[in-house]
């Protein structure tokens, strides 16, 4: 590392308009019409995210339906920007071996090789993205990106053989972090897989868990409704929380600062207001039923305290004589979660009512079995926590170590032309 930054150090920098050594491409538009359920990816602007073109939620088109579309092909290793909107100045790289198109407000950079290395580009374009941002025109709810001034940009432009090692080694950065994000995704996919097999129908009948010598056993498929209570939330406000008092539980705060279970509060309000609310007891679910995306409504805690709290309205408590647990994992699972698909309502702000999940029908084996799964899930659930908690403190430390890294390494003296 030090050799490079002695060379960057005294290297002679030519500073050009991208303009100059880089030709840049806008993209198509098609038409949302002819948009298929399969067929050749459209690279929209919300499939450019944190340096990268992903390929999942794309819309696709027929060849057939189009001219020759040659120029709008974005190929691996292909740099684009998304030109309007909410991420607009960001940068993706296609990491994979799929062909794109370019969607009109995308665009895409194709660098001069014989001056421009295509990753070095890349590095610098992705350093840059706030700036990018900042020349956008418009109002801040409809930012545009222009050709012209990303023509204008100045960008340093050392020998090809810096270009390569200053990249070379910011490359390894990038690729150690997307190793450590496949690993954590991984690790969660694995967790997923044995909860919602421990919870199928077909393994539950089909397989002896054993617990207590208990070898035989039957289950039943029953419905939310039938085997426990939804107690609907009421009356706290975010500004009757507080530091001290009473133990409440306020249904923004599910998403923000519950796991899985609980023992205590993060937030406390008087007695006065505390008298009003509906109150949970030990074992008991609190279940937000109201967000802004389908995947996280219904995201759950369980209360674990011994004294009964207060919870607010947009949520609800489920009371049973059933494990709890048991419970609570089923509404993490692909069996709840399918269920609850079918019913939720709105646009804006999704919600899922209890008579709806009232009717949502679960496998339910005996008491001994589901305390034998709990703690299976329990133990699965920690060691996956234990492991996975260490990757994101990792992947945050190898993030700020490429982003100073990359400040060095781009950082050449505009003075030595």
């Amino acid at each position: 590392m030090e050799n490079i930054l002695e060379l960057i150090k005294n290297e002679k920098v030519e500073w050009k308009r991208l303009g100059e050594v880089c030709e840049f491409k806008n993209g198509y538009a098609f038409n949302a019409k002819l948009f298929k359920e399969s067929g050749s990816p459209i690279i929209r602007i919300t499939n450019i995210s944190k340096g990268k073109i992903n390929f999942s939620n794309t819309k696709f088109f027929d060849l057939n339906d189009y001219p020759n579309l040659d120029d709008y092909k974005i190929y691996p290793d292909d740099i684009v920007v998304a030109l309007s909107g909410a991420t607009t100045g960001k940068i993706g790289l296609n990491y994979t071996d799929q062909i794109g198109y370019l969607n009109q407000r995308v665009g895409k950079f194709i660098p001069d090789k014989s001056i421009l290395n295509n990753r070095f580009l890349f590095h610098f374009l992705f350093s840059n993205e706030s700036y990018l941002f900042s020349l956008a025109k418009g109002t801040a709810g409809l930012p545009n990106l222009y050709k012209k001034d990303i023509d204008n940009i100045l960008i340093p432009i050392p020998s090809l053989e810096v270009q390569e090692k200053v990249a070379e080694i910011l490359d390894k950065f990038t690729e150690y972090i997307t190793e450590l994000q496949s690993e954590l995704l991984l690790r969660n996919k694995q967790y997923n897989y044995y909860r919602d097999m421990l919870l199928s129908e077909e393994f539950l009948k089909n397989n002896n868990l054993g617990a207590n010598n208990i070898h035989n056993y039957e289950t039943k498929r029953t419905t939310l409704g039938e085997i426990g209570k939804f107690i609907r939330g009421n009356g706290l406000l975010k500004k009757d929380l507080a530091l001290e008092g009473k133990p409440v539980i306020h249904y923004g705060q599910i998403y923000t600062k519950y796991g899985f279970e609980t023992y205590k509060t993060f937030s406390f309000t008087s007695e006065e207001v505390f008298d009003k609310l509906k109150k949970a007891k030990k074992n008991d679910i609190l279940i937000a039923t109201t967000s802004e995306n389908i995947k996280d409504v219904c995201k759950s805690v369980v209360w674990l305290g011994e004294e009964d709290i207060g919870f607010s309205g947009d949520m609800y408590c489920y009371r049973t004589s059933q494990n709890s647990k048991y419970i609570a994992y089923f509404l993490q699972s692909k069996h709840f979660q399918m269920q609850k698909e079918r019913k939720v309502s709105g646009v804006k702000m999704i919600r899922l009512n209890s008579s709806e999940m009232e009717k949502f029908t679960i496998t339910l084996p005996p008491l001994s079995i589901q305390d034998k799964i709990v703690e299976i899930l329990d133990k699965l659930q920690a060691s996956v926590e234990q492991t996975s908690g260490l990757i994101p403190k990792e992947i945050e430390l190898r993030q700020k170590q490429y982003e100073y890294y990359r400040e060095l390494l781009l950082s050449f003296d505009q003075t030595k032309n």
